[in-house]
């Protein structure tokens, strides 16, 4: 699977295109993704489609069915997100040679440079939203943002032959100090479903209206990781950047601010958690 993977040539992709249920007109763009292989498709008389081929063995088909099937809820409860197009087996994936395949409309919006106080606003209305969805149920088969999240303490373990020796002394005894504070303080009970990974560039905007993509990495977590990557993290205007954000937020759900406490403990995780990635796909 992972050679197919690796080995994704244009025959294969428009035949799989072709195999879903659509007519393409033999071009295509590949777009920018770390982990999966994404592809923008001409169609016959038709709008373009975005081609999603998920990376083999990190997701189970359960396990993108689970992230299909948020997107569902989303957009049932009217909250602006690419829903997976249907194909022609009455499913959402496709099988194509041991590859996962989805395939989504192509939405034109512009990803925001920067972030006003009066669109952090609007974003904390957002995520309020979401996560009134995301905190129906829980999603059994995707990881749990806790320090087990991507490897955790085994991450740490395999970075050791990856960290320069005159970095360790420090590196690692700041990396457990992180683990041990998430175990120490997150409460599992607390996690709801969320994007996960919360950033601009996975917010799109069209006139007054933002749009969410790329649940590649939507969990079970702590709301505020879909928080605290959207502030810019300069000290004149960190304070305005939050409140604007949580008085946007507490319009549609109550804000939890103790989880405030859990932010550099969740940038360090996701620190960790891209040195493994690196050393693990190096």
């Amino acid at each position: 699977m992972i050679s197919s993977f690796f080995n994704l040539d244009p025959e294969s992709v428009l035949k799989t295109c072709e195999n879903a249920g659509f007519q393409p007109t033999g071009l295509f763009t590949q777009l920018n993704s770390y982990e999966n292989r994404v592809f923008d498709i001409q169609l016959e008389g038709s709008e373009n489609i975005i081609a999603k081929f998920y990376r083999p063995e990190r997701w189970t088909p359960d396990a993108i069915f689970e992230e299909h099937h948020f997107l569902k809820e989303l957009n049932e409860a009217e909250i602006p997100s690419l829903n997976p197009l249907v194909l022609k087996n009455d499913s959402t994936l496709i099988d194509s040679n041991g590859i996962s395949v989805a395939f989504f409309p192509k939405f034109r919006g512009r990803m925001p440079q920067e972030l006003s106080l009066e669109d952090l606003n609007r974003i904390g209305q957002l995520f309020a939203r979401v996560h009134n969805v995301g905190a129906k149920s829980k999603a059994p088969t995707r990881p749990y943002m806790d320090s087990s999240y991507y490897g955790g303490w085994e991450t740490l373990s395999n970075l050791d032959n990856w960290v320069v020796p005159e970095l360790k002394s420090r590196y690692f005894p700041a990396a457990e100090d992180i683990l041990n504070f998430i175990d120490e303080r997150f409460d599992p009970s607390e996690f709801i479903r969320i994007h996960g990974d919360a950033h601009k560039g996975n917010i799109l905007q069209m006139q007054q209206s933002y749009f969410l993509v790329d649940f590649d990495d939507f969990c079970n977590g702590p709301v505020v990781q879909d928080f605290w990557m959207l502030l810019s993290y300069n000290e004149e205007t960190l304070t305005e950047e939050k409140d604007a954000f949580i008085a946007g937020y507490q319009m549609f759900r109550e804000f939890p601010f103790h989880q405030l406490d859990w932010i550099e403990a969740l940038r360090g995780l996701r620190i960790i958690m891209y040195a493994g990635w690196i050393a693990k796909r190096w």
